[in-house]
């Protein structure tokens, strides 16, 4: 999710709620602690020099168990890192500790955001060697004998 989306779907809510993918909800009095932008510069295994650029949301819950952060006070906080940081319109990442610090995707289900797992890859799968995995539908795979699984065929 962009910060454009996330910014329109928070406009004229009352809460933000946040989702696990497995269905947990964040504290509702959780804070956003931080706001920014991540600039990330590497070479990958292949060689390629590559650059990333994200939006971070940083959500911390404490013991303060009436804090509730409101919709309109999240977009004030959105609003003013892009003036003082000029923070374009990118993916938004969400940080949240559940046994460590996660980075999460951004999702939305129609209630909640949602954190959404991400997953490394090798992005020079074609340098580096490692096989791709080839794609076959079942349609396509045919029985050597087809009497094998049938009843009486004996493969059971």
């Amino acid at each position: 999710m962009k910060l454009s989306e996330i910014k329109a779907l928070l406009n004229g809510r009352q809460s933000v709620n946040f989702q696990l993918e497995n269905g947990t909800l964040v504290p509702e009095h959780f804070h956003v602690t931080e706001v920014g932008v991540i600039s990330k510069h590497f070479i990958d295994c292949g060689g390629t020099v590559r650059n990333e650029k994200v939006a971070n949301f940083q959500l911390w819950s404490a013991s303060d168990h009436d804090h509730r952060l409101k919709a309109d006070k999240l977009l004030k906080i959105i609003a003013l890192s892009e003036k003082v940081l000029g923070m374009e319109d990118l993916e938004i990442e969400v940080e949240y500790q559940t046994g460590t610090i996660g980075k999460y995707a951004l999702g939305y289900n129609g209630t909640n955001f949602q954190l959404l797992a991400k997953h490394t890859a090798c992005l020079a799968s074609d340098k580096c060697g490692v096989p791709e995995k080839k794609k076959v539908s079942l349609a396509e795979l045919t029985m050597v004998d087809n009497t094998c699984c049938t009843p009486g065929g004996g493969c059971c």
